[in-house]
């Protein structure tokens, strides 16, 4: 059995997250793991906590195939996977809450050129079986120069 190449590289990686109407962008340094067909893009966040405080959110996000894997740990922990067509369970805990959720994505597409790439998905937000949001996502990950 051929052994799996394992790959890894610095990238800069600017999210925009339009909700509702709504634009955040969000410009972090990460890194990207690549194992066989499956990427992994990490990256720390700082939020604002409950009593505004900075908080730690270390996010993974997977892409394998047509599907999107999105996992937070730290001050919040969540997961939410995402596949064109499909709606898939998800969950979100933080010290003061937690739920199930679901997505409903209308659409996911990933563009790759060598070692920068660009994913966008589309995407309904249920939380207890009613709508919480929609949701369009692009992230932009770009191999950072070796110095």
């Amino acid at each position: 059995m051929p052994e799996l190449q394992s790959d890894k590289y610095p990238v800069s990686i600017q999210l925009v997250s339009l909700q509702d109407g709504q634009q955040s962008v969000l410009n972090v340094s990460g890194e990207v793991i690549s194992k066989g067909s499956q990427l992994y893009v990490r990256y720390e966040e700082l939020q604002q906590g409950p009593q505004g405080e900075s908080v730690s959110v270390r996010t993974t996000v997977k892409i394998s195939g047509s599907e999107l894997k999105l996992i937070r740990h730290g001050a919040v922990q969540s997961e939410q996977t995402f596949e064109a067509g499909r709606q898939l369970p998800g969950f979100y805990r933080s010290p003061y809450t937690q739920f199930n959720l679901s997505t409903q994505t209308r659409k996911l597409d990933v563009v790759r050129k060598g070692r920068d790439f660009t994913v966008s998905w589309d995407y309904d937000l249920q939380v207890y079986g009613e709508l919480s949001g929609t949701f369009a996502i692009s992230l932009h990950i770009q191999e950072e120069p070796k110095s």
